[in-house]
């Protein structure tokens, strides 16, 4: 299966939509906060293992955001 990439930009807006912070996100992903940290502190596409992508991109679109 392939994963459309997000970018980061993207995936910070989400959250602001939802009102999420970097723990929401954590917690409702299985994602580390420290790893969510890390992926934020870029810009651009989301970087690290395709799983983690996934599981971030899967927590964002079952609250109902649309990528």
């Amino acid at each position: 299966m392939s994963i459309e990439k997000i970018s980061i930009r993207q995936i910070k807006a989400a959250r602001a939509l939802l009102s999420w912070s970097q723990e929401d996100l954590a917690e409702r992903s299985g994602v580390s906060v420290p790893t969510i940290a890390r992926l934020e502190a870029t810009d651009g596409p989301i970087g690290g293992r395709r799983s983690t992508a996934a599981a971030i991109r899967a927590a964002l679109e079952q609250a109902g955001v649309a990528f």
